[in-house]
């Protein structure tokens, strides 16, 4: 359909569009609904189409964060942004924040407060490259150990227990469990976080999917007798018997989490000292978790923030794989060739496909790879360039996993671009038989 010429469509007139045609129903729906999007899109000038277009096909990747969404929010309604921005993580909905700052502005927004068995966003972690980086500590530090597991943040007020994800998602009835557990702890009123973990013989670690197949599927199916039971170990509380600790030091939130019984809290240590934050470290990637925690003392609960007063120490384990395949780019990575089909060596001469990732590519490595990687191309399917399995790269990544989505059997976790090895040659990339070597339980999965 030919565009408009000029600007006249305006934001409040779209809406208005799209919802009378969402509200379309009945005999002769379909001809009335194209009937407005026709006129909707004659309205629009070719950019606009474009962005229409995206939208309605769920492509338009535009950018918008929600922390822009909420300076957005806190310059229109002319209130402060962290206001703004505490209000969101801690209601968990930046629409309920919005709301509260254009209704009430900065006042209703001072008094917002946490609502037993209302999730709040929680706080995040940085990254640390090692403990030399950390320690010696000013001041003591929280070292824990950091569980293979799923967060887990479990809300109770008197017999109502409810437990919900990372995301903000509830679920509460696939972890009876966990309920359980909760439901004989010593108090009335809390807001917990935490980790649920499958662990096997001597406590150890069960593979993360042993865990993650638990969210998938609810208490009642009929493979329940079957289902591996999780354990809580929790690490923080930010409510206790109706007061609010959000606000308070860790030092402060540890000492009432300790009234806890011992054995549902992670494992730690305080200390200033990196030979203590060292044996510890070692102890606990003894005893298969992946890493550990770093926590000032003397920090507030930053919900929803990933600020530096939590560190999160892994040893970072890499592999040299070969690069099969890449596919182009959208958004600000339009153009470039992006996200990368990695391989690792097959003895018998091939290559064997274990997963994708974009992830750790700066501007300029894109611009070399796309520039590079279209020289070994070999053919196209869709967005899809196919090359030559001569590109050796460095990859670093958290664990391995079985999958069936690929042809290996197997995927990295959070495998990340570490940078490209042109000293290398395809016959010096790790083999698929070394990747299944660290899989836990030596490669059967176990």
């Amino acid at each position: 359909m030919a565009p408009s010429a000029h600007p006249t469509l305006t934001l409040a007139g779209a809406d208005d569009a799209l919802e009378s045609i969402a509200g379309i129903s009945g005999p002769g729906s379909v001809g009335r609904r194209r009937d407005l999007l026709h006129r909707l899109f004659a309205a629009a000038t070719a950019t606009e189409q474009d962005f229409l277009r995206r939208l309605l096909l769920r492509e338009l990747r535009q950018g918008s964060t929600e922390g822009l969404m909420a300076e957005a929010v806190a310059a229109a309604s002319a209130t402060p942004h962290a206001l703004v921005r505490r209000a969101a993580m801690i209601t968990g909905d930046l629409v309920e924040a919005t709301s509260i700052a254009f209704d009430g502005g900065e006042a209703a927004l001072g008094r917002v407060r946490l609502r037993l068995l209302r999730p709040i966003q929680p706080m995040l972690a940085q990254t640390a490259e090692s403990l030399d980086a950390v320690f010696p500590a000013a001041a003591p530090m929280s070292v824990e150990a950091k569980l293979d597991g799923a967060r887990i943040q479990v809300h109770r007020l008197g017999g109502d227990i409810r437990i919900y994800t990372r995301n903000l998602n509830e679920v509460t009835d696939r972890l009876p469990e966990i309920v359980e557990r909760v439901a004989d702890l010593p108090v009335t009123a809390a807001i917990l976080d935490g980790e649920a973990i499958a662990l096997g013989p001597g406590h150890r670690p069960l593979p993360f999917q042993a865990t993650m197949s638990r969210f998938g599927t609810s208490s009642d199916a009929a493979g329940e007798r079957d289902r591996r039971p999780l354990t809580p170990r929790f690490f923080d509380v930010i409510h206790l018997e109706g007061s609010d600790l959000i606000d308070l030091p860790l030092s402060d939130r540890l000492a009432a989490l300790d009234t806890l019984p011992a054995e549902l809290l992670i494992d730690r240590v305080s200390t200033t000292d990196l030979a203590v934050a060292a044996e510890f470290t070692d102890r606990t990637l003894a005893a298969g978790h992946e890493g550990v925690m770093v926590k000032r003392l003397d920090a507030s609960y930053e919900a929803g923030m990933r600020g530096g007063a939590w560190l999160k120490v892994k040893p970072v384990r890499t592999l040299d794989l070969v690069v099969l395949a890449v596919e182009w780019g959208s958004g600000r990575r339009g153009g470039w060739l992006s996200n990368l089909h990695l391989g690792a060596r097959d003895p018998t001469g091939g290559f064997v496909m274990l997963g994708k990732t974009f992830k750790g590519l700066t501007d300029a490595m894109l611009a070399w790879q796309t520039e590079h990687l279209l020289g070994l191309e070999t053919g196209r399917h869709g967005h899809v360039v196919e090359v030559r399995p001569e590109l050796v790269v460095e990859i670093a990544f958290d664990g391995v996993q079985n999958s069936p989505r690929y042809p290996g059997g197997v995927a990295l976790r959070f495998a990340r671009v570490k940078g490209y090895r042109p000293d290398k040659d395809p016959a010096d990339a790790n083999t698929i038989g070394s990747v299944l070597a660290l899989l836990p339980g030596g490669g059967d999965g176990s």
